[in-house]
């Protein structure tokens, strides 16, 4: 099993935040693709093109994606890894620590809470992959 892990990924904390959710991928031994870890960070005099390929490129082979969905809004780049997985057939389930969902209706919009699974702590996301990974044997 492999899954893409998105996010913001500006400041260290939002990093650290997908890379926790890599451990507990790691634990599962689910295969992952972190973008920073894997394509880099932007950084002034580089290419976007060369990174979205790159990131794009991460889908190959994933059977879910895990978005972390803190924040005021859904990152506009988490917002297009979710909806390309979601057109290519990949399970989309998501994170939300700092809020209760049914207070962030406005910021997670109809579209997303109504096709995704989303929870709301590491240790309901380590039930899940728990749950995926006996359900894929």
């Amino acid at each position: 099993m492999k899954a893409y892990i998105a996010g913001p990924l500006c400041l260290k904390k939002e990093r650290e935040f997908l890379e926790k959710i890599d451990r507990i991928c790691k634990k599962y031994d689910i295969k992952t693709f972190l973008p920073h870890r894997d394509c880099g960070l932007w950084k002034e005099g580089v290419n976007f093109k060369k990174i979205a390929e790159g990131d794009i490129s991460g889908f190959n082979g994933c059977d879910l994606i895990i978005a972390n969905l803190n924040g005021f809004n859904v990152g506009a780049g988490t917002a297009w890894e979710m909806g390309y997985a979601f057109a290519k057939g990949i399970q989309v389930i998501a994170i939300k620590t700092d809020r209760e969902i049914n207070e962030a209706i406005e910021e997670l919009s109809a579209i997303v809470i109504g096709t995704t699974k989303i929870l709301k702590s590491f240790d309901e996301l380590d039930k899940e992959l728990a749950k995926l990974v006996k359900s894929s044997c």
